[in-house]
């Protein structure tokens, strides 16, 4: 009886041990299984033969990256991106192209509120209300506007009798001067001319008609746009500040200070523009005026107004108005007082391009003479004589507005630099940034 306790515990000490093997055992079927699942046996690669002795080595070869020359793939990287602005141009000047006369009416707009503007700001200053500060400056400059055109339509009117009568006078005139003259002129070669033209007019009759038909379509669009831009005008005198913070909104926030500091500048250059090309056309006009008049070409008071208008197209129109009149006092006058007008004409655009521009405009419009050329040209290319009118102010207007936004962030690259405690910009950098003239300093930002 003394034994069976001991044997007792022997057995269920085997007994434990054989259930943990059985669990060990266990464990390891099943990690077996699941290895079994997840290993995927690769079949063996087959024995590649080495190359013989006197095979060429191989070089590996380079990434393709690395292998582009550096200023290649700059080129690359800058093409790629001149190519998306390309054709970002490119679908602008489809779309002004297409609504071509409401853009031309509204920059219309835009410059005679440019030389309007001013004067409403006075009335204001005087103590009369926004609206009829608006109203009677409005109504005054297109009261004045629409008188100069009615008295120039009513002088070549009242004078294309008498006018005529001296062009055919004048004409007989040059063609005595042609025979009489050094250039061995013919009457027979001035006669075949004059048949050839006469031919040419009547056998282009059908092309004339329509482009006679074509220009009624040009006076309706004509006058569709002064409506335009009288409308616009109207709203820019009363309403062109709220306009102004409403287009501020549509420019992202992190653009908008900036933005809203180059607007105003662009608009002074523009005011600026506006009232020296007028001041300066005004005095071309006066001048020639006088000179053709006292020469006693007919129609000087047209002309001079011609002149007036012809001013406002830089570089081409005072060619085309000086040439008209010059045209004008050689069929009526002969040769020597269209001699004449043209000294006139060449002293007073020499007095207009080397003192009156320099002196009247300043340094307020500062665009260089390559500048004005090409953008001339573009705009006449583009929306013809009224894209060569508004080429030259939109190319003031941006070179101010490159340049303030240049200086500006030059400025805020040198804010987020350390700086002291209170200081301004010019303070903490003054070499760093070069403040143009009439460029904004740190704290007059508007």
């Amino acid at each position: 009886m003394s034994r069976l306790p001991g044997w007792l515990a022997g057995l269920g000490a085997g007994i434990t041990r054989a259930s943990q093997r059985l669990d060990e055992r266990r464990k390891e079927a099943v990690a077996g299984d699941l290895a079994e699942e997840v290993v995927v046996p690769t079949p063996r690669p087959e024995r590649i033969p080495a190359p013989p002795a006197y095979a060429p080595a191989v070089v590996a070869k380079p990434d393709p990256v690395s292998a582009i020359p550096w200023g290649m793939r700059v080129a690359a990287e800058a093409g790629w991106r001149l190519l998306v602005l390309a054709g970002t141009l490119w679908v602008l000047t489809r779309i002004i192209s297409a609504v071509q006369l409401v853009v031309l009416a509204f920059v219309a707009a835009l410059l005679v509120t440019a030389m309007l503007q001013p004067t409403v700001a006075r009335l204001r200053r005087l103590g009369l209300p926004r609206g009829l500060a608006t109203a009677v400056t409005a109504i005054a400059g297109f009261v004045i506007m629409g008188l100069v055109g009615w008295f120039v339509v009513w002088q070549v009117m009242d004078n294309l009798d008498n006018l005529s009568d001296r062009v055919r006078d004048g004409i007989e005139e040059l063609k005595r001067w042609l025979l009489d003259s050094p250039f061995h002129v013919t009457e027979s070669q001035i006669n075949d001319i004059a048949k050839n033209l006469s031919d040419t007019i009547g056998t282009n009759t059908e092309e004339i008609t329509s482009a006679g038909l074509q220009g009624v379509t040009v006076m309706v669009e004509i006058l569709t746009g002064i409506l335009l831009a009288m409308f616009s005008t109207l709203f820019l005198l009363y309403d062109g500040k709220r306009i102004w913070q409403w287009t501020l909104k549509l420019v992202p926030a992190q653009a908008r200070e900036g933005v809203a500091g180059a607007g105003p500048r662009a608009w002074r250059t523009l005011t600026a523009y506006v009232r020296g090309t007028v001041l300066v056309a005004l005095i071309d006009a006066i001048f020639i005026g006088i000179g053709i008049y006292f020469l006693d070409v007919p129609m000087a008071v047209p002309l001079a107004v011609f002149i007036f208008l012809f001013a406002f197209i830089p570089l081409v129109g005072a060619v085309i108005s000086g040439a008209l009149a010059v045209v004008v006092a050689l069929v009526t006058q002969g040769v020597f007082t269209a001699l004449m007008v043209l000294i006139v004409v060449l002293a007073v655009q020499q007095i207009e391009g080397h003192v009156l521009q320099p002196f009247i405009l300043g340094r307020a419009v500062r665009v260089h003479p390559l500048a004005v050329v090409l953008a001339v040209a573009a705009g006449g290319l583009t929306a013809g004589i009224g894209g060569a009118v508004v080429a030259v102010p939109l190319v003031a207007v941006t070179n101010t507005v490159v340049g303030y936004l240049r200086v500006y962030s030059q400025e805020q690259a040198l804010l987020a630099t350390t700086a002291p405690p209170g200081a301004t910009v010019v303070e903490a950098a003054p070499d760093a940034v070069a403040v143009p003239e009439g460029a904004p300093g740190p704290q007059e930002r508007e």
